[in-house]
């Protein structure tokens, strides 16, 4: 057997994970396991143990390229990425970062989802939100791209607001945080995070 030999079994009874799956783990209370991969080898490994959400981050700026933050990671190098993991899983829900900047304006945004997607093999795309994002998600959204919303600590922010730092503390700053999470679940957001 390869080491990738388990993308060729049929197993009936292992479904693929969906936001639908996802959806009615949360309703049942299961818990849903969550990993960040950057290549083949460690995603099959994942699949393997049953995690059920990949993330390919773009913190590969980081750990993978060796940058101080993620804001020089580009589209091309998330779809290669994506494309690696993509390439080692079988059953879990892949969800690919936008890149910094790569968001921007509702065309642009649309552009880069739909690559991370054709050209990635992602199921849905992750963007670091505010209430600022939510005519992006808008956008996506009406156009069959599954979002998931990212607030709080954003690491593509970090020269905005001087290094990487706990965001909502203070009361005023958790509600505000709590508004934007609900403008973006109304706007078409599937899964808000909050870090």
């Amino acid at each position: 057997m390869t080491l990738y030999g388990h993308l060729q079994e049929h197993r009936p009874d292992e479904q693929p994970v969906t936001i639908s799956t996802l959806a009615k783990m949360r309703e049942s209370g299961d818990k849903i396991a969550c990993i960040t991969a950057y290549d083949a080898s460690f995603a099959h490994l994942v699949d393997v143990a049953g995690v059920d959400v990949v993330l390919v981050g773009d913190s590969l700026g980081m750990v993978v390229q060796g940058h101080d933050t993620t804001v020089p990671v580009s589209v091309d190098d998330m779809v290669y990425h994506t494309r690696c993991v993509s390439r080692g899983l079988r059953r879990p829900l892949l969800i690919a970062d936008m890149p910094f900047a790569s968001y921007a304006l509702p065309d642009t945004a649309f552009r880069n989802a739909a690559r991370l997607m054709q050209e990635g093999g992602a199921m849905m795309v992750k963007l670091e939100s505010g209430g600022g994002q939510v005519e992006i998600v808008d956008h996506l959204a009406r156009h069959d791209i599954p979002v998931c919303a990212h607030l709080g600590l954003k690491p593509q922010s970090v020269h905005k607001i001087g290094g990487f730092k706990v965001q909502g503390r203070d009361e005023a700053k958790a509600r505000e945080l709590l508004e934007s999470a609900l403008k973006l679940q109304d706007a078409g957001a599937d899964i808000v995070l909050l870090a």
